[in-house]
């Protein structure tokens, strides 16, 4: 951790005295079991190399193994949340990361031809919405980014997605009002520095290494977004969409501290047919190994408790997951 202040503690109450004591009583229960445990091939669908999700990924891939050694985690990097739900649709990917509102939208908003069924193992944290553009813009707002060009995200991110209706929101119709170009993380962010793009939008923890680096030179300024939450709910309102008001953790980058941003909390996802033995396993690791699954450097807002993990909105919990809330608090 870097010792930046955020929106909430890093870690919450799983991690805190009192809780550390009844789940370490848990983890030793489960250590003493005769029962062999889950076996065979878990495929893990992250995304981009460099970002927040492949970084998770891999530290829980590590634990799964660590916990359970007739178990191999497989970790894929993708572009991120639809591409993760099409290999789940596929049968190419066993568990994935998502964003909340990406999975919504999977279940029959339309994202996809037909919808597709994901079942929750838990909500993880809350990464951020981070729309960035030069300092030297004259763009202050989404409404001012008319007749320029901007990337938001790769193809088959959720970020992707997600800017398209930002973009709407403010009014602006994407690909007429507003050339969009889909750029992976690092080609957005020389396509900024160089200025072939007026900006570009994440969704990620803060700092991400690749922002830091653009904000020291040419340095940039983060837009407002809170302010189209309203408007971003869809049919049925911002109701378990995973969205909400969340400012910028002051220090996370030069000058963007306190700018209101919106938050969108994230998944870990299955097929409905994940074996509930291994729903469980995973599920008890999330519960029992909340810090050793944070990545280095992360300040957004870390979930990782009971409280909130069994909180995935209108995504419904996988009965692996159900069992192994119970079996730990009741």
């Amino acid at each position: 951790m870097t010792g930046l202040p955020g929106r909430r503690t890093v870690l919450r109450a799983a991690v805190g005295s009192a809780a550390a004591v009844a789940l370490g009583g848990a983890l030793a229960a489960d250590a003493s079991r005769q029962d062999p445990g889950p076996s065979g091939v878990l495929r893990l669908a992250t995304g981009e190399p460099t970002a927040f999700y492949a970084a998770f990924g891999r530290l829980l891939a590590a634990e799964i193994e660590r916990a359970h050694p007739r178990l191999s985690c497989r970790v894929r990097t993708t572009a991120g949340s639809i591409a993760n739900i099409e290999l789940l649709r596929d049968g190419r990917a066993d568990l994935a990361l998502v964003l909340t509102d990406t999975a919504r939208a999977a279940r029959g908003d339309g994202l996809f031809e037909r919808p597709v069924p994901v079942r929750a193992l838990g909500r993880l944290y809350e990464t951020y919405l981070q729309f960035a553009v030069r300092a030297d813009s004259s763009v202050r707002t989404v409404a001012d980014l008319a007749g320029h060009k901007v990337s938001l995200g790769a193809v088959g991110s959720g970020a992707a997605l997600l800017g398209e209706r930002v973009l709407d929101a403010a009014g602006l119709s994407p690909g007429t009002d507003v050339p969009v170009l889909h750029l992976r993380l690092a080609e957005a962010a020389e396509a900024v520095r160089t200025g072939a793009v007026e900006g570009l939008l994440v969704a990620g923890g803060v700092p991400l290494t690749t922002l830091t680096g653009l904000d020291a030179d040419p340095g940039l300024r983060f837009l407002p977004l809170a302010g189209l939450l309203p408007r971003l709910g869809g049919h049925d309102g911002l109701a378990g969409s995973g969205l909400e008001e969340v400012p910028f953790p002051q220090g996370a980058y030069r000058g963007a501290g306190g700018v209101a941003t919106i938050g969108v909390s994230n998944l870990l996802v299955c097929r409905p047919g994940l074996d509930p033995a291994i729903a469980d396993a995973v599920t008890r690791l999330l519960v029992l190994r909340a810090s050793a699954l944070v990545p280095a450097r992360a300040v957004g807002a870390q979930f990782l408790d009971v409280r909130t993990l069994i909180g995935t909105g209108s995504v419904p919990l996988h009965p692996g997951a159900v069992s192994a809330y119970r079996s730990l608090h009741g």
